[in-house]
């Protein structure tokens, strides 16, 4: 299993709207390297939903539930379909990504402007921890 981190603006499709519908259609990307991420994912992958823009945290798990077909009618874009998995017991923020020294190498971090990265398993396990422990903030 690989994890992942995806980033939507929650005025646009935020976390409650996959809780609402139970399932989305992940598509719209439209980066050449975000796209190939999405093109790596397979069914049972989990990825980590992140508020992007106005809140800037990561809120929930989602699994991705089928591989990637081609978004649009060129061909060249992919999109997954994903489900709910949790909630976060709380919210992780940006800053308090940042302020993790175990997530040094966190790809968003490093690449901030990509909505779909990757998530090395250490940094994946750093997130939970923080996003169901009670005192993080």
């Amino acid at each position: 299993m690989h994890y992942w981190l995806l980033r939507s603006e929650p005025d646009v499709y935020g976390w409650d709207d996959l809780i609402k519908e139970g399932a989305t259609e992940w598509n719209g990307v439209r980066n050449y390297t975000a796209r190939n991420f999405l093109k790596e994912m397979q069914p049972g992958d989990q990825a980590i939903f992140y508020h992007s823009n106005t809140e800037k945290a990561a809120v929930g798990i989602m699994e991705i539930t089928r591989a990637w077909q081609p978004d649009g009618d060129d061909g060249k874009w992919a999109s997954v379909a994903v489900k709910p998995v949790r909630k976060l017991a709380k919210p992780v923020t940006l800053a308090m990504l940042k302020a993790e020294p175990r997530l040094a190498r966190l790809e968003v971090l490093r690449q901030s402007r990509l909505s779909v990265t990757p998530v090395r398993d250490d940094e994946w396990a750093v997130i939970l921890e923080l996003g169901e422990s009670p005192d993080n903030g």
